[in-house]
């Protein structure tokens, strides 16, 4: 008998953050493939009997690579198990979950999809930052700061380097400097407002507020590391400090 996959989208780290199907899908898993943005809070949300699979990666360091990611959900569900999938923020954003899907799928197993607050609204419900505001930003575009294999960041910065519009970068801490540079080629100014948030809604938050043309420095300065997420625009201007806790504020240049 052949069992199901699971795609939940874990959200940015806050229990409270998933959605009650995500919930629902989790808590009716016999295993549960998860990866390293996963917070342990939600990690803990499992069934106590299901097998825990840890399938994480980091920059450089695949443990398990990707095509094993897909045989293993498979190799499960046609064990007759119902798999969870559980991956940080929504899975169809940045997250491979529509690859492994597709890998499912084409192997007659059935994939469910139970979507998450993706790590940019995660951002925005934590510090106040909106992603669009009237006046400031009519829109927003997402973007991935790292390229496979650490290929060449072929964005489109003139597209990107639009005044009126959010930028939200993920992945992007080693390569701040140089999206920096191409935005302002394209003539974003060098004074635009930046938020660095790592592991938004997470007990290990922390935030740093610098400008298009000090970010790159500010964030080696902070010792930014992975997970971090870039908003770049006017909408990082409506930030107030004095609403939160000094203690995740990280030092931006003087």
């Amino acid at each position: 008998m052949t069992g199901k996959v699971y795609l939940i989208g874990a959200g940015p780290g806050d229990p409270e953050l998933m959605t009650l199907k995500a919930i629902r899908m989790l808590k009716e898993a016999d295993v549960v493939v998860y990866d390293r943005l996963v917070s342990d809070d939600i990690v803990a949300m499992a069934p106590p009997d299901a097998q825990m699979i840890f399938v994480g990666k980091a920059s450089k360091c695949h443990t398990v690579p990707q095509n094993r990611i897909n045989e293993i959900l498979v190799e499960k569900a046609r064990a007759g198990h119902v798999v969870a999938r559980l991956k940080g923020g929504d899975p169809l954003i940045f997250g491979r979950g529509s690859e492994e899907a597709g890998y499912a799928a084409a192997q007659g197993v059935e994939v469910e999809y139970a979507p998450g607050i993706t790590a940019a609204q995660g951002a925005a419900s934590v510090t106040g930052v909106p992603l669009t505001h009237r006046g400031l930003a009519t829109g927003v575009q997402y973007v991935t700061g790292h390229r496979q294999a650490d290929g060449v960041l072929d964005l489109d910065w003139k597209c990107l380097a639009n005044p009126d519009t959010t930028l939200v970068v993920y992945m992007g801490v080693a390569n701040i400097g140089q999206i920096a540079v191409g935005l302002m080629t394209e003539g974003l100014p060098g004074n635009t407002p930046v938020m660095a948030i790592s592991r938004a809604s997470t007990p290990d938050e922390t935030r740093m507020i610098s400008t298009l043309d000090h970010v790159a420095q500010d964030a080696r300065r902070a010792g930014l590391k992975p997970p971090t997420l870039f908003i770049i625009g006017k909408v990082v201007s409506l930030y107030n400090a004095d609403q939160f806790d000094p203690a995740q504020e990280i030092a931006a240049h003087a």
